[in-house]
Order: C-alpha cells, then structure tokens, then sequence
C-alpha cells in the first residue's frame, strides 16, 4: 500500500472520519491527510497511504483552489453560518459590485491574516476552539499566507460566491470576516467547496462510502503523481541496492531529467525512481559540488 487517494469529502463528517474509513480497510498500514476540512467545507481531501504518508508535506506546498459562499450583513463567532449570527444593519449602503471587487484586490498576494477564533491553531498548548467553546477569550495573531486569485463567480446582495486559489494555511473564513468589516458590513462564510489541491481536482475524487478493501488500491494514485515537480534521477546498474540502504549516488548526467522549468543545477531535492521510472524509491539531495545524491527519505526495503 504506497499512494493517494483523492477524496471527496461529504458535508457534516470531519477530514479525521474520512481518513478513519481508509484506515479500517488498509489497517495496521499508516494513513493521513494533506490538509484538514472543517465539518461544513465538501471537496478534495488527499489521503496518504503507507510511504505516501512521509509525501504529505510536499502535497502541502499545492496550491489549493476553493468555491466560497459567503453572506454580507451578518457576523458570526466562528466566521461562518455554522456559529451564532447577528445581524449587521447597512443602513442602505449596499456595496456595489465594484466596490467589491476593489476590496477584493486587497486580498490577493502575501497577506496577514488572523485566524478565526473557532480554528485548530494551538495558543499556549491548546487549540483555539477548545478555549472559545469553554467561552474563554481567544487572541490569535497574524500570519503570512498566500492568496493567487480570487474571481468574483457571482454577487446579488447579500449572497456573494467567490472562486479563490491560495496556499496552504489560509483561512477562507477568514476572508469572508475581514471582507465584511472592510466594507462595514460584516460577512460571514456559507458554504465551502475545496475543487482542487494542485493537480487533483474534484472532478476526479471518488466517495469515501465507495472504498473496499478489495478495490481500494486500484483507485489509488501513483506517488510518482506527487514528485511530478521535482527533478527526477533514474537508478543504473547497482543503484537501487545503494538507495535501500542509503548510501549516496554518483550522478550520471544522462539519467537526471527535471520538468520544464526548473534549473536542476540549483534544485537541491530530487525524486530518485527505478530505471524504468515507473517506481518512486527515495527522495534525495542533490549536491553538485560532491555530484552525488544522497537518499534522505527511503521508501523502498
């Protein structure tokens, strides 16, 4: 068991249910996510299996892409329909679609942004929605994420759907709060559908409720599909036995091939694959003074 399944997560379940029902059918093989969902948000879940696992931090350097509801003339403590709302009167100042979108500008880019109170981030030791549900105040600080695009899908006051691409870390409630007060009209968010994590979209997940167990690797993705970006460096005669037990490799030019792109002369990670280049064995570090790579993360035996 070494791939990923791409996921699409019901509403009303948490991302750990969903990796709870692939662990029941892999088990005692290791399972987890590329990037939580909460209980309301639908959409692409990536769940890792057996070596996959030690692949989810690159899966966390996708950029994510999501379609949003949100809902002007409201707040809510959670930032979005699932908490308590309150009203927020506008006075007849309904923003206009421009004014929207010049708002909106304001959030594509390197931003900070705080964290809505209802979060898993930890403040001193515990998670944040632990302290806010116990009615405990909750001061969380800023945080550098990334914002690629936002496209306004549609807007008819005062429901707005937004398709938004970012990186990880990003906190589409968040938007839809700090939306709204730069306005002066509150927001919150409504509903959230995740549509792709890089390369995986939703087109192609499958239900959770469809896995068995005999059919459960068939539907799993290739890890070769996760490295895709990375330089790749195909063993010779010898290779692989030096790549189990980590041992570096001499490089040869000719076997070592990046995507469009990239300078491999600069790039210190590589994907070390079999000679054929159909089996992901290692990720490795380049070093151009030493010309050698040297296995740092093994997944054959």
């Amino acid at each position: 068991m070494f791939g990923v399944l791409n996921l699409n997560k019901p509403a009303g379940v948490t991302s750990r249910d969903v990796v709870n029902v692939v662990q029941r059918l892999v088990k005692p093989t290791k399972v987890g996510h590329a990037g939580t969902l909460d209980p309301m948000a639908t959409g692409v879940l990536l769940v890792c299996v057996g070596g996959a696992t030690r692949l989810i931090s690159l899966l966390q350097r996708c950029s994510k892409t999501y379609v949003a509801g949100f809902r002007l003339g409201q707040r809510s403590d959670t930032d979005d329909s699932t908490g308590t709302v309150t009203e927020v009167p506008c006075d007849g100042n309904v923003p206009s679609e421009q004014q929207l979108r010049d708002v909106l500008c304001t959030f594509v880019g390197n931003i900070e942004q705080v964290p809505p109170a209802f979060s898993a981030v930890k403040v001193n030791g515990q998670r944040a929605y632990a302290k806010a549900r116990r009615g405990e105040a909750v001061e969380l600080k800023a945080k550098s994420v990334q914002v690629f695009t936002i496209d306004v899908l549609d807007y008819s006051w005062p429901n707005l759907t937004l398709q938004i691409e970012c990186g990880s870390g990003t906190y589409i409630r968040s938007i839809a709060r700090d939306l709204g007060e730069l306005l002066g009209c509150g927001g919150l968010m409504t509903s959230l559908e995740r549509t792709a994590i890089g390369e995986f979209p939703v087109t192609a997940a499958i239900a959770p409720d469809s896995l068995a167990v005999d059919s459960i690797g068939d539907v799993m993705t290739d890890p070769l599909r996760i490295v895709a970006g990375l330089p790749k460096y195909r063993c010779g005669d010898g290779d692989e036995g030096l790549v189990r037990i980590g041992r570096q490799l001499l490089i040869c030019e000719t076997r070592l091939h990046a995507p469009d792109g990239t300078n491999v002369t600069q790039a210190s990670e590589v994907a070390i694959v079999s000679a054929d280049g159909k089996r992901l064995l290692a990720l490795g570090e380049l070093n151009r003074q030493n010309a050698d790579i040297q296995p740092r993360t093994v997944f054959i035996r």
